[in-house]
C-alpha cells in the first residue's frame, strides 16, 4: 500500500509539472529562452522521475543508471542544439 502511496503521489507531481509547462507554452508572457529553460529544466526533471521510480531505476546496478543519464544529457544537448537552428 505504501508504494501505491508513492506512486500517486509521483504522478500527481508529474502531472503538476506537465500543466505547469503547458501554462508556460501558452501563457506568452515569459521571453522565449526563460520559458525554454523552465520547460527544460521541468522536462528534466520529469524524466528523472519517472526513470527512478516508474522505471525501477533505483534498484538497478549503478552502470545502468549512469547510463540512463548520459543518455538524458544527450537528449538535452541534441534539444539545445535545435533550439538555436529555430531561432
Amino acid at each position: 500500500m505504501t508504494r501505491l502511496k508513492l506512486y500517486t503521489a509521483i504522478y500527481v507531481v508529474l502531472f503538476v509539472f506537465a500543466t505547469v509547462q503547458v501554462l508556460v507554452e501558452q501563457s506568452g508572457g515569459l521571453p522565449y529562452w526563460t520559458a525554454f529553460w523552465v520547460i527544460i529544466a521541468l522536462s528534466f526533471v520529469k524524466a528523472l522521475m519517472v526513470a527512478w521510480y516508474y522505471q525501477h531505476l533505483k534498484w538497478e546496478p549503478r552502470s545502468v543508471a549512469f547510463t540512463m543519464f548520459v543518455g538524458l544529457l544527450a537528449a538535452l544537448a541534441l534539444t539545445t542544439a535545435a533550439a538555436y537552428s529555430i531561432l
